[in-house]
């Protein structure tokens, strides 16, 4: 089955769930894309650190202390 397939037979389990299965499967759609937003955000902050893209604690106390400001 390909994407297109897979998505269409979601839809129709969707369409014929009761609510209980409908809130379970929102839940567990919700988890996997908010851990693969987590994921990413992780690889991209582990990229920056081995490309020395790093702030010192005084940095990112000024930061603050200027948003504090504002």
């Amino acid at each position: 089955m390909n994407s297109l397939d897979l998505k269409q037979e979601l839809h129709n389990y969707i369409n014929k769930g009761d609510d209980k299965f409908v809130k379970i499967f929102y839940e567990m759609a919700k988890a996997y894309l908010d851990q693969t937003s987590k994921d990413k955000m992780i690889e991209e902050s582990e990229e920056d650190i081995l490309k020395g893209n790093l702030f010192t604690q005084n940095q990112v106390q000024e930061t603050i202390e200027s948003w504090k400001k504002q």
